[in-house]
């Protein structure tokens, strides 16, 4: 499995950005695709999951202004951030299991995880 994201970049606050997360090699029919990111000198966190049944975790944090997704063929992960805030600034990572995600969006259930990408939000 390789995982290759985009979509990086600045923003001020308010506004919105989408990453996408390339998924290749993965044969499993059930699988956990996840959002993490680690802000500087902070543990890395769950930021939002997506179980091969459709059903998604979210972190308190971004409720109501992220939204996972895949396409249709789930080979791309997508996750929408709107209404962004300086505290979302943080290197996001792309990440793949072969298992169910974790309720808590734990990241020790994770396999395999891109190489991250940088968002700033500037205030």
């Amino acid at each position: 499995v390789q995982l290759v994201e985009s979509g990086g970049g600045s923003v001020q606050s308010g506004g919105s950005l989408r990453r996408s997360c390339a998924d290749s090699g993965s044969t499993h029919s059930s699988f956990c695709m996840a959002w993490f990111r680690q802000a500087p000198g902070q543990m890395r966190e769950g930021v939002a999951g997506l179980d091969s049944d459709g059903s998604t975790t979210y972190a308190d944090s971004v409720k109501g202004r992220f939204t996972i997704s895949q396409d249709n063929n789930k080979r791309m992960l997508y996750l929408q951030m709107n209404n962004l805030k300086p505290e979302d600034t943080a290197m996001y990572y792309c990440a793949h299991s072969v298992n169910w995600c974790d309720p808590k969006l734990g990241d020790y259930r994770m396999d395999y995880w891109g190489k991250g990408i940088l968002v700033t939000i500037s205030s």
